[in-house]
């Protein structure tokens, strides 16, 4: 077996334990916050936790990421996947939600095994290969987040929320564990330039097909993360019981990574014919208007049904532009791009859930719906009439590849 398909296949299994491992938990903290007796603000709680771990990661990321061109991204991966069996862990002994914000704040400074992953597929594969390679990788955590919520679901019904915790750090531990014996790191060149986090930004701002895939990073992670705080919560009301709220939020929380476990890999192979950028389109304006239909349903049934169909389009978005930042740099700034994409992750990660938690605080649930609809829709737009910058680019790689 080509080593490049070991890798895909290894770190496949990898993504999919980290994924399920934090699914498994994360969803849920809204639901966990109550256990921790927290009656009071709960969705302003419920986004303050979430966007503690994106706005820490948002401050890391680069470091990580000239760390990664330096050192190689397998050793980023090892590092994390660590701090994640650490981190969930310890949460499974917290008695308030400030022990669990701390954690939070920790899991962001130091965490990145899914990004770590996707940088080295992304380096590590041939160059006709690269949109299903991503799109793999993306259905590995999309599986994940079949089995997580589910699985976290189920556990926490059974035997509590701090269970939950526990089985999700022994799990990322597992996958840790396959990375350091089964992966292997072959087109690595140390950088060996002597530069600063700042520099790499100068570097970053001078490409302007780079910029573009960040600011769309940027608006995307944020649209989808103001759903995430209220997402349980609204569930549950819907569904018109808390008394299986938990297994009831997992399997609606699953549906999108159903869907995209059935439409990811085509989407993939499409983006390595015609182009990354026109299917990061379709997927944007198929989410932004299947996450404002969503709001049409006020039965479970109708929702689960609206659910799906959203994640068979948002499914293409995220390996697109992970697409595109191979596309638009070098192999020798690839680990400091990926890395100060994943802060354009974690920043539209972090304003997410503040704006989500603050608005679902106020106003009705569909609010919400609503504004993330209206954002996914402000990035389709964007790749429609900047569709010249991400183009020409491609183009110009596919033919140097050549």
């Amino acid at each position: 077996m080509a080593t490049w398909k070991r890798n895909l296949l290894v770190l496949w299994v990898g993504v999919f334990f980290t994924a399920a491992s934090f699914y498994m938990v994360i969803p849920f903290l809204p639901i966990f916050l109550l256990e921790l007796d927290v009656h009071e603000h709960t969705e302003m709680w419920s986004g303050l936790l979430f966007s503690a771990a994106f706005f820490a990661g948002a401050l890391s990321s680069p470091f990580w990421g000239r760390v990664a061109d330096k050192y190689g991204r397998k050793p980023m991966i090892i590092r994390a996947g660590f701090v994640l069996f650490i981190v969930y862990t310890l949460a499974a002994f917290v008695t308030n939600p400030y022990q669990l914000l701390v954690l939070r704040i920790l899991q962001g400074l130091l965490s990145g095994f899914i990004p770590g992953a996707i940088a080295l597929v992304g380096t590590n594969t041939p160059a006709h290969k690269t949109g299903y390679a991503l799109s793999m990788i993306s259905t590995a955590a999309a599986t994940g987040g079949i089995v997580g919520p589910l699985l976290g679901g189920g556990i926490a019904e059974l035997v509590g929320n701090r269970i939950a915790f526990a089985s999700a750090g022994l799990i990322v531990l597992f996958a840790t564990v396959l990375i350091i014996f089964w992966v292997t790191e072959e087109n690595f060149t140390p950088s060996k330039e002597k530069g600063s986090v700042k520099n790499d930004i100068k570097i970053a701002y001078a490409n302007k097909p780079l910029m573009l895939v960040l600011l769309l990073t940027v608006i995307t992670s944020c649209s989808i993360m103001t759903i995430e705080p209220i997402l349980p919560l609204y569930i549950v009301h819907i569904g018109g019981s808390s008394d299986k709220a938990a297994l009831l939020a997992g399997i609606v929380f699953s549906l999108p990574g159903i869907a995209s476990v059935l439409m990811a890999p085509y989407w993939g192979k499409w983006a390595d014919k015609v182009g990354f950028n026109r299917v990061l389109f379709i997927g944007l304006i198929g989410g932004g208007i299947g996450t404002i239909a969503q709001i049409i349903f006020a039965d479970i049934w109708g929702f689960s049904i609206m659910r799906f169909i959203f994640g068979l389009f948002f499914c293409a978005v995220f390996p697109s532009l992970n697409g595109l930042v191979v596309k638009s740099t070098t192999e020798d700034f690839r680990g400091r791009a990926f890395g100060l994409n994943q802060t354009a992750n974690q920043i539209g990660g972090m304003a997410g859930p503040i704006m989500g938690g603050a608005i679902g605080g106020i106003f009705p649930a569909q609010t919400v719906f609503v504004l993330t609809g209206i954002l996914l829709l402000c990035a389709t737009g964007i790749v429609f009439w900047k569709a010249n910058v991400l183009t020409p680019k491609y183009k110009r790689n596919i033919a140097h590849e050549k």
